[in-house]
């Protein structure tokens, strides 16, 4: 089977539409960024169900669809632990951050950081969250353009700087109000698709239905020790767990509840996204789980990605069920996946260099209308790195997505994360313990990477016979995790000694932040005109694109594949429709 073949002229006219409409999204809400807080986070005015999408939307990428499929196909359900972990650090943004976070009442996350610790952990953790930004969007986009390598069967170096481009130039283009929106739709179209495609892959008579499902999936969907020594492993689920905590209740992504018009809101956001990553998994996971039930050698229908032939697992099992047509929209909603992914982080970043450097360090004087313009000159340089990092990811040899992903976040962003926690519970800090705590976690990873040699831990836990290299990537992730947890939760707790010989101004400066994180904010008179507005447009955008897809009913397929685009077309329209009927 050759999946670039399989591509209809109807999946390439879907394509073709999309992008087109992603363009149309932005210029719609074009008129919405009339100052630069509308353009960083839509002024916070976002209704729950927009903001609580986007809070999803940027957990979600196409790195699902490649390396998280991948591992699933070749590991089994273990994988499962990731967006487990993810559900529960929802949870808690529900009965904790969620509405803290938009009580902080600012612009950007560092805005935050430097109300909590002062000026100099502003331009310290500004400066190592841009270029770590630009790391994990170059991440996404290298994700993205296996999946698409996988399914045109492109050089993958060519699919990165093209899509690259287009996703960066739609990154400028748009403001928040567009990126919230698209992401709010792409809730609506991949939610739909991901069942069909589950329906479809449990339906195939290699598979036999659920029973037949349950029945022929590999031993070590059932038995974890399988894919590693259960030592490993169930420290491995431990450090997943903590590092998704971490990820999902710190300062810096607090982004996804600045747009949020209360702290009620903020916290119904929350639910959204809980619910979303409970439900998806269990759905995405179908169509890979099956594959490695039908194919047992994906290097046959991808020999592009050579050793990393199983990361197309989800797009193969796609391709062999899908009815025509189908396929297209399943690439792009991946493709809109990554690019909201994308989009909001260079939005982010952009806020945070034009907010927390351009405006207090090189032009104090600027006018709104001049860090409007220097956002989106940001945003396109900003991407022009990330498409860089993308091109030095693909050359990396011996090396998974799925890996790549939690190493980085174990090694570089997890350290950079916790005084980020850490400062929104625990008060009567000196202003350095932030930085500092930092310096203390990238010298943790650095040991944990470089110096301590995983026998060590082979012979402390009693292990025999050499680690494999399965199991020494699952020793590098939890190891940083757990080192960097315990190490830099116990020095920044350990600065508190400190703390008394911190100037009154900083002491008064803290109070004055935790009361603003403990006073909610409530919804106003203005908001209700502004509601009323966002329901429209998002209900007129919707009956449109869900009207598209139903117009597929048309292709010559079989019935099951008809009903199938009335299904994910019906979705979204129908949603559209009681959006514009609310009063």
């Amino acid at each position: 089977m050759s999946t670039s073949n399989a591509l209809t002229i109807y999946d390439h006219g879907m394509i073709v539409f999309y992008l087109a409409f992603m363009v149309f999204i932005g210029w719609t809400f074009r008129h919405l960024n009339r100052n630069s807080s509308n353009y960083f986070r839509g002024a916070g005015n976002m209704l729950w169900w927009m903001s609580g999408s986007s809070a999803f939307m940027v957990c979600f990428s196409a790195v699902l669809f490649t390396g998280m499929a991948g591992k699933a196909y070749v590991d089994g359900s273990i994988v499962l632990v990731i967006y487990l972990a993810n559900f529960l650090g929802f949870v808690v943004n529900y009965f904790w951050s969620a509405h803290r976070f938009r009580q902080m009442r600012v612009d950007t996350p560092m805005e935050a950081v430097r109300d909590r610790y002062g000026p100099v952990n502003e331009q310290v953790f500004s400066w190592i969250q841009i270029p770590l930004s630009i790391l994990y969007a170059g991440i996404w986009l290298y994700g993205l353009g296996v999946f698409l390598t996988a399914a045109f069967g492109m050089p993958l170096e060519t699919t990165l700087i093209v899509v690259g481009v287009v996703v960066v130039v739609m990154a400028a283009l748009g403001g928040a109000w567009a990126v919230v929106a698209s992401d709010f739709m792409q809730v609506l179209t991949v939610m739909p698709i991901t069942m069909v495609a589950a329906y479809l892959a449990l339906k195939h008579p290699d598979v036999g239905g659920v029973s037949g499902f349950l029945e022929k999936l590999p031993a070590q969907n059932f038995d974890w020790s399988l894919v590693a020594r259960s030592q490993i492993v169930w420290l491995w689920v431990v450090a997943a767990f903590i590092q998704k905590f971490v990820s999902t209740n710190n300062v810096l992504d607090s982004s996804r509840y600045l747009c949020a018009k209360t702290s009620v809101d903020a916290r119904k956001a929350a639910v959204l996204g809980s619910v979303l990553n409970f439900i998806g998994p269990v759905i995405w996971f179908i169509p890979p789980l099956a594959a490695s039930i039908i194919f047992t050698d994906l290097g046959e229908q991808f020999p592009a990605l050579g050793e990393k032939a199983y990361e197309g697992a989800y797009v193969a099992m796609a391709v062999e069920t899908m009815p025509s047509g189908m396929v297209g929209i399943l690439l792009c909603g991946i493709f809109a996946a990554t690019m909201s992914s994308m989009d909001s982080g260079l939005n982010r970043n952009a806020g945070i260099f034009v907010k927390n450097f351009y405006l207090p360090v090189m032009r104090k004087q600027a006018t709104d209308r001049e860090l409007l313009v220097a956002g989106k000159v940001v945003t396109l340089s900003f991407g022009g790195l990330v498409i860089l990092a993308a091109l030095t990811f693909s050359s990396l040899e011996g090396l998974a997505i799925f890996d790549l992903m939690l190493q980085f976040g174990a090694l570089v962003a997890l350290p950079y994360s916790i005084p980020l926690v850490l400062g929104v519970i625990v008060k009567r800090v000196p202003s350095w313990a932030a930085w500092s705590t930092v310096l203390i976690g990238f010298a943790v990873s650095f040991t944990v990477k470089n110096v301590v040699d995983p026998d060590c831990f082979r012979h402390l836990m009693g292990m025999e016979g050499e680690l494999s290299e399965k199991e020494t990537n699952f020793y590098f992730y939890m190891a940083s995790v757990l080192a960097n947890v315990v190490i830099c939760s116990g020095w920044f707790l350990g600065t508190t000694y400190f703390y008394r010989n911190s100037p009154q101004e900083f002491k008064r400066q803290e109070e004055a932040f935790f009361e603003r994180l403990n006073t909610p904010v409530l919804e106003s008179a203005e908001h209700e005109s502004s509601d009323r507005q966002q329901r429209l447009i998002l209900g007129k955008l919707c009956l449109i694109y869900g009207g598209i897809i139903m117009l597929m009913m048309l292709i010559p397929n079989p019935m099951e594949g008809r009903v199938c685009f009335l299904f994910c077309g019906g979705v979204v329209a129908v949603t559209g429709w009681c959006l514009r009927a609310i009063k």
